[in-house]
């Protein structure tokens, strides 16, 4: 049995970049994506980001509440046009 991904994490991309949410796998055909909901902080509003899984790095899991703390202190910024 397969067993799904959901849950608060620190993702550390290739490249060096991280991104903290709450994690999932998302499918698009026959494709499955590493989906990031990024929490609204006091710099940014929520929002989400789809990840080929050969771009993690590493996740870690970590609690609801370190999970919104590192959201806070890293950078990561939705897609603009």
């Amino acid at each position: 049995m397969e067993r799904k991904m959901n849950l608060f994490a620190v993702v550390k991309l290739n490249g060096q970049s991280r991104i903290a949410g709450k994690v999932s796998e998302h499918a698009i055909g026959s494709t499955t994506f590493i989906q990031i909901d990024v929490p609204d902080t006091r710099v940014q509003p929520r929002f989400s980001r789809l990840i080929n899984p050969t771009a993690v790095y590493s996740i870690v899991p970590v609690t609801e509440e370190v999970m919104r703390k590192m959201a806070e202190q890293i950078s990561a910024r939705p897609f603009e046009s």
